[in-house]
């Protein structure tokens, strides 16, 4: 091969038009642009609670379970095993967790919550991986399973038990919350005095800070742990090849069925630990149907990031926050985030028109002039669309960043060990 030939390979973009990194610079530059845009709405809407130190950490909390389920469903699906039954894994979390909990403290109901969505994990892989049954319906029975078996156990346990009933545990000793003496009062009173983008960011600051319950820290770790885990060493990049390509991946030696199987246990342990949360962080008890479809909401939250850890926390945090937003200020916040969505909206109109997209960017600009209009004309939102909030928004996010999106090449397929051969 020439020198020009080789010189021109080496230059040459990725068949399929990949796409560059961010580098950390630009994040942190779309990121503080996104916070001064969020204090213009709260500044003009005059809804100051939006940015709170309370606010954000209510956000926080909600966040962290959706957050680990979603990285659950990361690793399973990475694998290239689709978990479907992430919400019956988190289930089985918060039954354990508090049952565990409520006898031996609050960190014994952590490892019995993860013990619990571990066992559900490793159920879902004897049934996919080495069964071979379609991974949607194997998920699905899981989730009944799930439902059904916390349920007949609550009529023994908790139904017997002082404070408890068949539907909710006794109350679990809560785990000890972090703040960090004069900073959380320091960003408290900056968060007060409503300054542009210096006060949401000292309530973005002091809400990280005040009260953090130190399971909330261990579920943060986990983040940048599994991104090195998988992305920067030989046992992740096995374990995301038999998502890519199973064939090659035996071919090469790798134990597919080994790693599928340690992928979803992992898988299952993860979103037992969001469930455990739930139980003893959130609520202190467990009480029957306390996920609240938080399963399905980290799927989505993992699809929304790209199969990304970091995506994937963004899209938690962005499904946490919308969430707390009913639970703080409730109508008012809501309809704040109209006007957020309709500004949003002329900015996809410009990137459109850009990309000559015409279509997309008079469908767009309508939505854009109806919310416009909707904020003009009330004063909040009705108490209906509020509650249904956290769910329009993963609908919005999923459909708008679905043309982006990359799932693993053999996520869902069926693999049987030698037919490569």
């Amino acid at each position: 091969m020439s020198t020009s030939k080789v010189s021109a390979a080496r230059v040459a973009p990725p068949k399929g038009g990949g796409r560059r990194k961010l580098s950390l610079p630009v994040v942190l530059l779309v990121i503080a642009g996104a916070l001064a845009l969020v204090s213009l709405v709260r500044l003009i809407s005059g809804a100051n609670d939006v940015t709170s130190v309370g606010q954000v950490h209510g956000a926080l909390e909600l966040a962290v379970p959706i957050g680990l389920a979603g990285l659950g469903g990361l690793w399973a699906e990475r694998a290239g095993v689709v978990n479907i039954g992430l919400e019956g894994m988190m289930v089985l979390g918060t039954w354990f967790g508090a049952w565990a909990g409520f006898q031996w403290g609050p960190w014994a109901g952590v490892l019995f919550g993860v013990i619990g969505g571990a066992l559900g994990g490793l159920l879902h892989a004897v049934i996919t991986v080495t069964f071979g049954v379609n991974h949607i319906v194997s998920g699905v029975a899981i989730n009944i399973l799930a439902v059904g078996l916390t349920r007949y156990l609550s009529n023994f346990t908790f139904a017997d038990a002082p404070g408890g009933s068949s539907k909710q545990s006794p109350r679990i000793d809560a785990i000890d919350k972090i703040t960090v003496p004069g900073l959380s009062d320091w960003m408290q009173d900056l968060q007060q005095r409503h300054w542009f983008f210096v006060s949401d960011l000292a309530g973005i600051v002091g809400g990280v800070f005040t009260g953090l319950s130190l399971l909330t820290v261990v579920a943060l770790l986990l983040i940048p742990a599994t991104w090195w885990v998988l992305w920067r060493t030989a046992f992740g990049l096995r374990l995301r090849s038999c998502g890519e390509s199973p064939v090659a991946a035996e071919s090469l030696g790798v134990n597919v069925y080994k790693y599928k199987y340690i992928a979803v246990t992992v898988s299952g342990a993860l979103a037992g630990l969001g469930g455990a949360f739930l139980a003893i962080v959130s609520t202190g008890i467990y009480q029957e149907g306390q996920t609240g479809g938080r399963g399905y909401i980290g799927l989505a939250a993992m699809i929304f990031g790209n199969w990304m850890p970091g995506g994937m926390a963004l899209g938690a945090g962005l499904f946490g926050f919308t969430d707390s937003l009913k639970l703080r200020g409730g109508a008012e916040n809501v309809h704040a985030m109209l006007l957020l969505l309709a500004i949003l909206l002329v900015a996809a109109v410009i990137w459109q028109l850009y990309r000559r997209k015409y279509v997309a960017a008079v469908v767009s600009a309508a939505v854009s002039a109806l919310l416009f209009t909707w904020y003009a004309l009330t004063d909040q939102v009705p108490s209906q669309f509020v509650d249904a909030a956290p769910y329009v928004t993963t609908l919005l996010v999923l459909a708008l960043s679905a043309q982006r999106l990359r799932m693993p090449k053999a996520d869902g397929m069926t693999y049987r060990k030698g037919e490569g051969k």
